[in-house]
């Protein structure tokens, strides 16, 4: 069966976002890429709040066609153009990227359905809204983070909402030559 991931860079304060939903503040250099590379051959589908889903939809279509877009954001372009992509919104009224479905309601047994499907992980990137909503409702399996040495004061916090004690295992860490920490939970 497959599981539901949620993937996100944090701040040490816990901020998957600046005040403005901006990611400045990652430490992102080759290691961490190849980290998020190997993360990336895990991912059946992206699943994607509406927010991310059109910040998503508005670039990654306009790097299949740049003459200067590098090798690797142009590998990366074409399997997000082609993998099947999720959105789960209750505002959106329909969605047009290649390859993507809208899922508006009764979400916990449309993800269980998603999860009983053949494939490769589910994978929340980023989305603290929709990620905030699946902890609520118990539908994270486990959590791929990467812990950035910065303390941003304010921002989106990615675990303010949570209604429940979580406990979690400790699958995997990682300290990078840059001072993130990569960490792989899954729920007890």
């Amino acid at each position: 069966m497959r599981k539901v991931v949620l993937f996100a860079h944090i701040s040490l304060d816990g901020f998957a976002g600046d005040v403005n939903g901006g990611l400045g503040f990652l430490t992102y250099n080759e290691e961490l890429q190849e980290y998020a590379d190997e993360l990336v051959k895990t991912v059946g589908a992206p699943l994607y709040g509406k927010t991310t889903y059109q910040l998503m939809e508005g670039y990654w279509p306009t790097v299949l066609n740049n003459p200067d877009a590098s090798k690797q954001s142009l590998a990366h372009a074409q399997w997000v153009q082609h993998v099947p992509k999720v959105v789960f919104s209750t505002t959106l009224d329909e969605v047009t990227w290649n390859n993507t479905t809208l899922i508006k309601e009764n979400v916990v047994e449309e993800v269980d359905r998603l999860k009983q499907q053949p494939g490769k992980d589910l994978v929340i990137f980023g989305s603290p809204g929709l990620a905030k909503s699946f902890m609520n409702l118990g539908l994270i399996d486990e959590y791929k983070l990467t812990l950035h040495p910065v303390i941003l004061g304010n921002g989106i916090r990615l675990f303010d909402s949570h209604e429940t004690i979580s406990s979690l295992k400790l699958l995997e860490s990682r300290t990078l030559q840059s001072g993130v920490i990569t960490m792989h939970y899954s729920v007890n």
